[in-house]
């Protein structure tokens, strides 16, 4: 991945942070508008036709602004971004609706993946070892830009009822990190290229494990979204030591 200097990073910050608020792809008029940057809007422009070639940005055919690529994305996760933790009252609400089932897997995982879904505004999955799945807000996705495309929309709810495909996805996970994010490509559905979906394994090698994770547009809140996840996986695993 090539180096970025400061001024880059911090245009690709400003980027990505526009584009997750608006869906929209964004131009160099509405960067010089609303941010002091220090620099004319040539070198503004300039800027960004640099990043477009070094793979950070792309630029839809329809539009002279500029959109993250899935590696645009991957470097924002992991060197722009901060995290914004859960409140601890919302952590307390939650480990509350969850303990109540934590000795009914089924039950355990269904109401996490409502309270997942809810706290995150996407559509919510949980999937044990043994191929039982839940998922929630599927509602949610209705409201996302991405997702007035019909043919995406049903593509993404067939795809939730099919445990092979979801399996699948989980799958292509690397590593042992507890939150693991896939965007567009990555993710290895042709129809999801616009799509990131963020999971964490809970219960590890234990009798009731498996992954609970979101799947939503690309663009969506990842300072908010990774920390979320990360929590239900902790809890899962938590919970799952009372069987």
């Amino acid at each position: 991945m090539p180096e970025l200097s400061d001024r880059r990073k911090e245009l690709l910050k400003i980027i990505i942070d526009e584009y997750i608020e608006s869906a929209e792809p964004v131009g160099s008029e509405t960067i010089v508008e609303k941010y002091n940057l220090g620099v004319s809007p040539a070198t503004v422009r300039n800027e960004m036709v640099a990043l477009t070639k070094e793979g950070f940005l792309k630029q839809p055919h329809t539009s002279a602004g500029r959109i993250p690529t899935p590696m645009g994305l991957k470097f924002y996760i992991s060197g722009l971004m901060k995290e914004t933790s859960m409140p601890v009252r919302d952590e307390v609400t939650i480990k509350e609706s969850l303990w109540d089932q934590r000795f009914q897997f089924h039950k355990l995982l269904r109401q996490a993946a409502r309270e997942l879904s809810s706290q995150t505004g996407n559509l919510a999955v949980a999937y044990s070892e043994d191929g039982d799945m839940f998922y929630s807000g599927a509602a949610n996705i209705l409201e996302m830009p991405e997702f007035y495309d019909i043919d995406l929309t049903k593509a993404v709810l067939a795809m939730i009822d099919s445990q092979e495909t979801i399996s699948e996805i989980f799958d292509r996970a690397v590593g042992e990190e507890p939150v693991h994010i896939l965007i567009g490509e990555e993710i290895g559905q042709a129809y999801l290229e616009c799509c990131g979906v963020v999971f964490a394994p809970f219960g590890s090698g234990k009798k009731n494990a498996g992954v609970i994770g979101v799947i939503g547009p690309a663009r969506m809140h990842f300072n908010r979204v990774i920390p979320t996840v990360r929590y239900f996986g902790d809890l899962l695993t938590e919970l799952s030591r009372s069987y």
